[in-house]
C-alpha cells in the first residue's frame, strides 16, 4: 500500500470509530510503525482533515465532517448492492425505498459514474419474488425504534391466544419470509420476542421508554448470551 492509499485507509477508520482510536490501534490496523503513523496524521491535518488528537487518549474526527464518497473497490461495491438489493426483497417499502435511493446516490456522487457498474453487478439475494407482502408494522416499529417511544400491541400467540402487551421494541430481526421484534415486556418485565404477522393491532404511544433504547440492546443482547450458555449446559 503507498502513502496516498494508506492516507484514504486512515481516513476510514476514523469515520468509521465513533470515540478516539489511539496511535498505536491505528498503526496496528495500517500494519505500519507509530511514528508513521504520526507523520500521516501530520500529513492529513496539513491537506484540511479535521482531525482532534490528545496524547493518551487518541484521534478521531471533528462532529459534522464530510468526506465525499471515495472510489470503491469492486468487492465494497459488490456488498453493498447486494444488501441494497437484499434490502429491497423485504415487505418494508419505507426501507425498499431508502436502500434504492442510497444506491442512487452512492452511484452520482462519486467521481467516476458508477450507475453501469451497479447494474452489471450479478449479485442476487434469493427471494420469493411473486409473493412479496408490505408488512405496514415493519415501518411503526422503526420510527417507535428512532423515537424510543412504547408500543401498545395486539398479539395473538402460536395457538391463537389473544393478548395486549405494552412493550420497549430494541431490536428487529429479518429472517426469510418473516420478521421478528426483540423487545422488553411491560407485561412480563423480561425481554420477549414477537412476530410481526402475529399482530393484530400496533400502535405508538406518547410513553418514552424506561431506558435508552442503546442500554436495553447491550441488556437483551447479555441475556441472549446467557440463556445460549444455560441452553448448552453450563454457565461457561
Amino acid at each position: 500500500m503507498d502513502k496516498t492509499e494508506r492516507l484514504f485507509s486512515i481516513m476510514d477508520a476514523l469515520r468509521r470509530h465513533r470515540l478516539p482510536i489511539t496511535a498505536a490501534a491505528l498503526a496496528e490496523q495500517q500494519q505500519v510503525s507509530v511514528r508513521t503513523l504520526y507523520r500521516d496524521i501530520q500529513t492529513l491535518i496539513g491537506l484540511g482533515a479535521p482531525i482532534d488528537g490528545e496524547a493518551g487518549v487518541g484521534y478521531m474526527l471533528k462532529p459534522g465532517f464530510f468526506l465525499p464518497p471515495l472510489m470503491f473497490s469492486p468487492e465494497e461495491l459488490e456488498a453493498l448492492v447486494l444488501g441494497a438489493r437484499w434490502v429491497e426483497t423485504q415487505p418494508d417499502d419505507g426501507l425498499g425505498a431508502a436502500a434504492r435511493n442510497a444506491l442512487a446516490k452512492i452511484a452520482t456522487a462519486s467521481p467516476e459514474d458508477l450507475r453501469d457498474r451497479i447494474s452489471d453487478t450479478a449479485l442476487w439475494p434469493v427471494a420469493i419474488w411473486g409473493q412479496r407482502k408490505p408488512i405496514p408494522v415493519l415501518a411503526d416499529i422503526r420510527l417507535a425504534m428512532r423515537q424510543e417511544k412504547a408500543v401498545a400491541i395486539d398479539y395473538e400467540d402460536v395457538e391463537g391466544r389473544p393478548t395486549s402487551r405494552t412493550i420497549w421494541p430494541v431490536g428487529l430481526a429479518f429472517y426469510e419470509g418473516k420478521q421478528t421484534i426483540a423487545a422488553w415486556c411491560l407485561l412480563r418485565q423480561d425481554f420477549r420476542s414477537f412476530r410481526t404477522d402475529r399482530i393484530v393491532r400496533l400502535q405508538i404511544t406518547e410513553a418514552r421508554y424506561g431506558k435508552r433504547r442503546a442500554i436495553l440492546e447491550r441488556e437483551w443482547r447479555a441475556s441472549w448470551v446467557d440463556d445460549a450458555r444455560h441452553e448448552a449446559g453450563g454457565e461457561g
